[in-house]
């Protein structure tokens, strides 16, 4: 029987120790009786991307992205539309789309579900022409991604700080919303389009959202007195955020979002400027990943 080569892509940023973390930990866990393995660092922005295309090309049977969001998105990236599947080991701050498919947050446990190799095909999703399998937005949650990759420090504490922080100092606007050619106006502190549950460290921003469903969940958090943000996060940490009268849930395959000052969204916790107005769309079942 031939062996299924996975090829380990890391991102180095996080350090010297978590190469060698890693390195250890596939050698010793990852079953060789079924797989050859390799592992690739990345060395500048959005490499990933490129290193797991070349790794699909020459006929990797899986791409394994080590990190966070931002890292399984650039591994996604490079796999679009190849055959070539996407294993996750969760090295993040936040590991928003591992912890919606149920991978374990410790890296032996990880490297177990791809010797177990099980497989379902999930939906992917378009910002625009951005990839993002988890989800993405165009208001408040824009911004925070945009202070925490500024910010010299990770972890759920920094996060939590600059939540707090902005949301005292954040202007609502009155975004114009097409789902599947029905529009509404709303003024909104977050829109977020979402294919996975959460943005990470168990903050459910959709808890109803199936990413095998072949729809998109749209979460529209509408203008609130902010004395209350508190007691809307906390029904963010316990799955029941739909139920806030200030939250509308809506599902749909193509949604428009757009707002004349409109210029900076967020895919998968990565900000990013873009145009006044935004399209988004599914694809359903478009990569295959390794899954518990």
């Amino acid at each position: 029987m031939s062996h299924k080569h996975v090829v380990f892509i890391v991102n180095p940023k996080s350090g010297v120790e978590r190469q060698k973390e890693i390195s250890l930990a596939v050698s010793t866990h990852l079953d060789s009786a079924l797989y050859t393995h390799e592992i690739l660092l990345t060395q500048y922005a959005k490499h990933g991307t490129t290193l797991a295309h070349e790794a699909a090309t020459k006929g990797a049977y899986a791409v394994v992205a080590v990190g966070g969001d931002g890292s399984v998105n650039d591994v996604a990236h490079g796999l679009a539309g190849t055959g070539t599947l996407l294993g996750i080991i969760p090295k993040g701050s936040g590991n928003g789309m591992a912890r919606t498919i149920g991978i374990p947050l410790d890296v032996e446990g990880a490297i177990k579900v791809i010797n177990a190799g099980n497989i379902a095909a999930i939906d992917i999703a378009y910002a625009n022409d951005r990839l993002f399998i988890s989800n993405a937005g165009v208001a408040f949650d824009a911004l925070i991604s945009k202070k925490f990759a500024k910010s010299e420090k990770r972890g759920l504490l920094v996060y939590s700080w600059l939540v707090t922080k902005y949301l005292w100092l954040y202007k609502t606007w009155d975004f114009s919303i097409t789902i599947d050619g029905k529009e509404m106006k709303e003024r909104a502190f977050m829109v977020n389009v979402a294919n996975g549950t959460q943005f990470g460290y168990n903050f459910r921003i959709a808890p109803m959202a199936i990413y095998t469903d072949g729809l998109l969940d749209v979460i529209i958090i509408r203008k609130f007195p902010k004395i209350l943000g508190g007691i809307i996060a906390l029904r963010a940490m316990t799955g029941t955020i739909a139920g806030s009268r200030y939250v509308q849930h809506f599902t749909g395959r193509e949604i428009t979002i757009s707002h004349p000052k409109l210029n900076l969204m967020q895919t998968d916790g990565d900000a990013h400027t873009c145009t006044s107005s935004i399209n988004f769309r599914v694809v359903p079942g478009a990569q295959r990943v390794i899954v518990p």
